[in-house]
């Protein structure tokens, strides 16, 4: 709202620090503060009503330490995320740009779907809430929804770097070598195209393009059909991810910490694809209009440590499927947006990790039941965070550890803007 204020309808007055909602770093700075403050404040609201409704969680008995302690924590904690994510969003960023728009409809779809099931828990007493296939068909609708804005949209364009052949090389002249889109062996796209490629890590020519999945169809036949290939991916990434987090929530803390660390890993890698300059230094594609994301970034990542304040060990709130479910999504659905979906297997291994826990531990009990007659498992419980807490460690131990191998992880997922 008021980048289009001081930007379009207040161009024409001289209005004293209007020009600074024309820079994304202010108006990041303001998002970030923003989020913490309504996170803060509407936080400790929000739990006093939770606590007179009497809207507790109703902790299921699984033997672990400290669980009892649990019960009756109030729970639906993630409308304070949703409402300290979207509020700065809607204050302070573009909202005519198409990536803006499409993750504030993920957010909403997500934290919908979320709501949801938690209401149906708390309110109407079923401890099962939403049924799984009507999640997943949430999930998949918004995957659609997205994955077709981010294909179809024109808005949604890339610019390129291109090797130059030694013909153009030796034509070129002082003054060509001058001009800011091209360099000695590279020159960028003359203008935006659209494009269905995206980036893979560690890979010196590091760009995948999904069209490449139908090799075996001719140029027109698999530019006709590669839309189905970029939503099917899409779809898998947000479900994969999705309840990857819905499932680290398990422990205080623990999610809300490792969507933070993933989330500020997003804000510069959305920072530097959107930036002329710096997309030409690290010689990776450029994406016009995604720096507008920083702002979404910015209060999201505020949105997590401010919920965090009362979500640490001990917590005074969960934030139920109604956050969970709508941090994995909106990680997803931005790392695709950035074209940066290939590192999440390395940014968001804790929720790859205990997805994958589950998994396995199902699959294998399954089989062996039905071999041997009884079902064995490879975990002592499954998502792996309660593994450990089985094992006897602390619970807050576990979240520290989770928290620096999240930190690791987007360490290594930042390193590989330049190793290839």
């Amino acid at each position: 709202m008021f980048y289009h204020l001081f930007n379009e309808w207040l161009a024409d007055v001289d209005i004293p620090g209007g020009g600074l909602f024309r820079y994304l770093s202010f108006r990041a700075a303001l998002a970030v503060i923003a989020s913490l403050i309504i996170s803060m404040i509407f936080g400790k609201r929000l739990i006093r009503f939770l606590h007179r409704k009497q809207v507790g969680e109703n902790i299921r008995d699984l033997g672990l330490e400290g669980q009892s302690d649990k019960a009756g924590t109030p729970t639906m904690g993630g409308v304070i995320i949703l409402a300290a994510i979207l509020i700065p969003t809607l204050l302070f960023a573009n909202l005519s740009n198409v990536y803006v728009v499409t993750m504030v409809i993920a957010t909403v779809w997500l934290g919908t779907i979320g709501f949801i099931d938690d209401y149906i828990k708390v309110f109407r007493k079923n401890k099962k809430g939403l049924a799984g296939k009507f999640k997943v068909v949430g999930q998949i609708g918004v995957a659609i929804l997205v994955g077709s804005i981010l294909y179809f949209n024109e808005e949604v364009t890339i610019k390129e770097k291109h090797p130059l052949s030694s013909f153009e090389q030796e034509a070129m002249t002082a003054e060509d070598m001058k001009r800011e889109d091209v360099s000695a062996n590279f020159k960028w796209d003359e203008a935006p195209r659209k494009s269905t490629k995206t980036t893979i890590p560690f890979i010196k020519n590091n760009e995948f393009d999904y069209a490449w999945v139908l090799y075996f169809l001719d140029h027109e036949t698999r530019q006709s059909w590669t839309w189905l290939v970029f939503i099917l991916a899409v779809t898998v990434i947000v479900v994969f991810i999705s309840n990857g987090a819905n499932l680290t929530d398990g422990l205080d803390g623990l999610a809300t910490g490792t969507s933070a660390v993933i989330g500020m890993t997003l804000l510069i890698l959305a920072y530097v694809s959107g930036n002329f300059i710096f997309a030409d230094y690290l010689n990776i594609m450029y994406i016009p209009g995604s720096g507008e994301l920083v702002i979404f970034m910015a209060a999201f990542v505020g949105a997590c440590i401010g919920f965090l304040w009362y979500n640490s060990y001990p917590a005074q709130v969960f934030m139920g499927d109604t956050g969970s479910l709508a941090l994995g999504g909106i990680i997803a659905v931005f790392a695709i947006s950035i074209r940066k979906e290939f590192l999440i297997p390395i940014l968001c291994g804790v929720f790859m990790v205990e997805n994958l826990s589950v998994m396995i531990q199902v699959t294998y009990f399954k089989y062996t039941k039905r071999k041997l007659g009884v079902g064995k498992r490879v975990f002592l419980m499954s998502p792996l965070h309660h593994h450990y807490q089985k094992k006897g460690i602390p619970e807050a131990k576990i979240v520290s550890r989770f928290w620096i191998a999240g930190i690791m992880l987007a360490v290594l997922t930042i390193v590989t803007l330049k190793v290839r």
